[in-house]
């Protein structure tokens, strides 16, 4: 059964530079640390994006909620990221995909139109 996100996995050739970019940029805290991966926590969840210097898969099918889509792309494009995907309306907001200076895909959400109703 799942039961929740536990991390996301991004691979970056370096780990000191990701983790200052991640933690500037997009306000991560970095939790732990090995020889290949750092663990860095989000304010609002205890999953955690792990930046990792390991060969595994890609997987762009995570999206990271944001307050606002048009000022977090705004903000990543100040810090060096590129618009693959400009802001687009969705069903409960706006969404956009960015690249960061390592590769990674960035899928960015907002809920300003609010949630979808849940199931009853």
């Amino acid at each position: 059964m799942l039961r929740k996100i536990d991390c996301v996995m991004v691979r970056v050739p370096e780990l000191t530079p990701a983790v200052e970019f991640y933690t500037r940029v997009w306000g991560l805290t970095p939790l732990w640390r090995d020889e290949t991966s750092v663990g860095m926590g989000l304010p609002e969840t205890d999953a955690e994006v792990v930046l990792h210097t390991m060969e595994l898969p890609d997987d762009r099918g995570v999206h990271y909620l944001v307050d606002d889509v048009a000022q977090a792309v705004l903000t990543g494009r100040q810090a060096g990221c590129t618009v693959r995907e400009p802001p687009f309306e969705v069903a409960i907001g706006w969404c956009a995909v960015l690249e960061d200076p390592f590769g990674n895909t960035l899928c960015l959400l907002d809920m300003s139109k609010g949630p979808r109703p849940a199931l009853s």
